[in-house]
Parts: C-alpha cells; structure tokens; sequence
C-alpha cells in the first residue's frame, strides 16, 4: 500500500511517498482511510521537534477519517462502516490500524474530510470547556485563536453547551469572518481585545499564550476561568499569583492528550456527548485546503507557512 514516510528530520520537503506491507492486527481496527487530518504535531515530527519520536522511518498521521476492513467482534464495528478514528501513528497510508475505543461511527451527513478534522480539535475544546473550565449555562467564553482548528472548535463547542455569548478574538478581519461563520456572537482584534471587551468574560479558552496571557486575565469577572490549551505564539507566559488572588480568578491547564490516552474510554465519553450536535450539524470542522495523499509535502508546507484557515487535510 502507500503511505507516506518520514524518513529524516529535514522538515516538511523531505517526506516520501513509499509502498510498504499493509497492517494487520486481529485485535485493532483495520480502516481504509478516506481522509487524514494534518495538524502541527506532524509538522513537527518532520524535525524531530515533537515529544512523540517514533524510531525513523516512520509514517505519521494520528487522525482519519474512512471505512472499517476489519474489526474485532467485541468492538461493536462492522466491516464497511464509516468512521473516525485515532490511530495517533500511521494515518497518511491507504489503510491504518487503530484501537476500538478511538474508532466511532460516523453520522450519516457527515463527509470523511469532516471526520478526519474533529476528533482531536473538539474533544480538546469539549475537555477545556465542560470537563476542565465548567462551562455554565449563559456563560461569556472568549476564545483565542478564533479562525483556526481549536479556535473554531471551541466557538461551536460553547455555543452547543450553553455558552451565552462567544467572543473571538483574531489578528485580522477576514479571519474574524471565518470566526463569526463558525459560530462566534461577535469578533474582536488582537491587538486591542481587552479595551473592547472589559472585564465581562467568565471563561478564555487561549491555545495562543505569548503576550495576550495577562491581558486575558484582566478581562475575567469574578469566579473567571482562564484555560491553557497551547502556545501557538511560541512563548510561554508566566502568572503573577497575586492577581488570582486579588480578583478570585484561576488559571486551569488543559493537557487533553496526557488525561485521555491512557484512559480506555474517556474519549468515548466525549464522543457520546458531542455526536448529537455533530449529527445535527451545530458542531461542523471548519475545511481548510485539501491535498491528495502524494502531495503531502505540500500539505504540510502549507500549515507551516500558515496559509490556510480551516482543518488542512490529505484524501486518499
């Protein structure tokens, strides 16, 4: 079968399309995939940057989207069912394998591109806001990052789950409007975010970090949340304790991957509650571009120049 190898760490331009042995494993999901998600955690793997380092060579692609082969009888799966799934490795190949508690059944309606862009995004955004921030009813959420993966997400998670109003917060009006399509009440830019919204907001869902950190905490009224999903900016901000302190505020890590993967179940939890509102389309991945397997490079150069809004994914 093809898929794609990393085979040195000399970035995006160096992976290759290669032909080697499908997988088997009578135990594991055996999916054709249709569609496969590209996110920075592969873009950083083609440098040897990323916390995952898979002895070379080795085929990334940690979520898709596509038709059951094979599955064990106790997985609840049938052979030609469609669905999403973690295989966390191997994903940008003709066919992969994956656990069955990281492999659901895709609604009717919803297309393998969206499938292969939703688990890893909203299962971030849905542990930030209900299970880590205790998103409340009629509650303010302001959401970093507005246009992008987690950010979109995040808009359509809290407006699905009672969120009263959501704020986006973006670096330019184009991406507002990929924001305010998304979901969001109203969009605000970076550079001004805290003057235009004031201290009115209970929860900020920020993957950005840098220097919108402490800016963030001076917009939370009492009992407000500010949630750590990432540092997209490339700095990490440091807290000044006394200001929790002084405002009755808190700041909450969110590490989604660290909690859930060695919980057997977890994630299926998340997916249980979130497949309603996927099937009735209040919670629809945002499309970026789409490339064919063989242009995985270009894929991947096109994240790394940040030239796309939406989920950027790869067909097969």
């Amino acid at each position: 079968m093809r898929a794609i190898h990393i085979s040195s760490l000399d970035g995006p331009s160096a992976v290759e399309v290669v032909d080697v042995p499908a997988p088997a494993d009578e135990e594991q999901v055996t999916v054709d995939v249709r569609a496969a998600g590209v996110a920075f955690p592969e873009l950083l793997q083609t440098r040897g940057l990323y916390q995952v380092k898979p002895e070379l060579p080795f085929v990334p692609g940690a979520e898709v989207a596509g038709v059951v082969a094979a599955a064990p009888a106790s997985s609840g799966l049938a052979v030609g069912d469609r669905v999403a799934s973690l295989p966390l490795l191997g994903g940008f190949a003709d066919r992969v394998l994956a656990r069955p508690d990281l492999t659901f059944r895709l609604p009717d309606g919803v297309s393998f591109e969206e499938g292969a862009s939703f688990l890893f995004n909203y299962c971030t955004s849905y542990f930030a806001l209900l299970e880590r921030g205790h998103l409340a009813e009629g509650e303010t959420v302001l959401v970093h990052g507005g246009a992008g993966g987690i950010g979109t997400s995040a808009i359509q998670v809290a407006k699905a789950f009672g969120a009263g109003r959501v704020i986006a917060v973006v670096s330019a009006s184009e991406k507002g409007d990929v924001a305010m399509a998304a979901g969001a009440d109203e969009f605000v830019l970076a550079e001004n975010f805290k003057d235009e919204v004031g201290r009115a907001v209970d929860v900020v869902l920020d993957p950005v970090g840098g220097d919108r950190f402490t800016d963030s905490l001076r917009t939370l009224r009492e009992h407000g949340r500010l949630l750590v999903v990432g540092f997209a900016a490339g700095d990490i901000p440091t807290v000044k304790v006394n200001r929790l302190l002084l405002n009755n505020i808190s700041v909450t890590g969110v590490g989604w991957g660290a909690y859930s993967m060695p919980r057997p179940g977890h994630v299926a939890t998340q997916w249980a509650a979130m497949e309603p509102h996927l099937r009735s389309g209040a919670l629809k991945p945002v499309l970026g571009p789409s490339f064919p397997l063989e242009q995985a490079a270009d894929a991947l150069q096109c994240l790394e120049r940040r030239a796309a809004t939406g989920k950027v994914v790869l067909t097969v």
